[in-house]
């Protein structure tokens, strides 16, 4: 008779549904998780290329080449000793309807840490993550935000949905604290003479140490709650060629695994990764990056 095999037991691509091929669960507020992976598929928001709605899935897709290490280097334990995590799959919503979709990540995340779970959210275009502030917020009050992005994303304009203008209308809703906030890998232009934020720019972040650039963001961010939200095209478009709008001069994916790990100690209480458009990626090399970025974020939770 037929036997499941074992968890050490598995074809490398048969039955990889979950992030790290963790179980799928639909109710996850009430599984015994510390972490929530949420996928968002939208990118409605969109100015440049579209596609980031398939990010999730490649996510996820790729992370099976990360599954098979009991220890992911350079880490000395294994992320399962100490983190229980979960895929709650991705959100459902109205094919178009970008107000409904609001109203669905807030009412889920808002469900979630309710019952003290962390959620790990992957986009989807960068205008998911106006509506997991707003509940982040509801629940840890005013957050840091640590930003890596080569866009501000804090221009003003009239969409209401727009992917550029999330962290022009954070501050303005009281939903992070842009004195103790930070954003790293910007090469594009904004208004620096009344920009709200600390700014490590791409060319400075590619010149100053890994651990310098941890020391400045740990000061800055201080105490606070935290939420970090990472853009995949803060890297340089050799290390992420698969998203919306690439901008050369960014950095590599080596020096922002050395930043992440840097973190220890912050107070992160939610996280995501967004802008990853698999239509546009070669050898999975994007999904990829984001799949390790997602990875070495849950291992920064065992460190708080």
């Amino acid at each position: 008779m037929a036997t499941l095999a074992s968890h050490n037991d598995y074809s490398l691509y048969a039955n990889a549904f979950g992030f790290l091929r963790q179980p799928l669960d639909f109710k996850p507020s009430e599984s015994d998780a510390d972490v929530v992976v949420c996928g968002l598929p939208f990118d409605l928001a969109t100015t440049g290329r579209s596609g980031s709605r398939m990010g999730p899935g490649a996510i996820r897709q790729a992370s099976i080449h990360l599954a098979w290490e009991v220890k992911r280097w350079p880490w000395d334990f294994a992320l399962s000793d100490k983190l229980k995590l979960v895929d709650a799959g991705d959100l459902i919503f109205d094919c178009g309807d970008a107000e409904q979709f609001c109203e669905r990540v807030e009412a889920h995340t808002d469900k979630l840490l309710a019952a003290n779970k962390t959620v790990l959210s992957f986009g989807g275009d960068h205008f998911v993550t106006l509506p997991l502030l707003r509940s982040h917020a509801r629940k840890h009050g005013k957050l840091a935000l640590l930003h890596f992005d080569a866009h501000t994303d804090t221009y003003s304009g009239e969409a209401r949905y727009d992917h550029g203008t999330m962290f022009y209308h954070a501050p303005r809703e009281g939903l992070i604290d842009t004195d103790h906030s930070i954003q790293v890998g910007i090469r594009t232009d904004y208004e620096r003479d009344s920009h709200l934020f600390k700014v490590i720019d791409a060319a400075e972040a590619n010149e100053l140490s890994a651990s310098d650039i941890a020391e400045q963001i740990k000061q800055r961010v201080g105490e606070l709650p935290m939420y970090l939200s990472f853009d995949i095209d803060c890297l340089d478009p050799a290390f992420a060629p698969g998203t919306g709008t690439p901008v050369c001069g960014g950095l590599s994916t080596d020096k922002i695994l050395k930043v992440l790990r840097g973190l220890q100690g912050l107070n992160i209480v939610g996280m995501d990764v967004v802008e990853v458009a698999p239509a546009y990626d070669h050898s999975e090399v994007t999904a990829l990056a984001a799949a390790t970025i997602a990875t070495e974020l849950l291992y920064l939770q065992t460190q708080r």
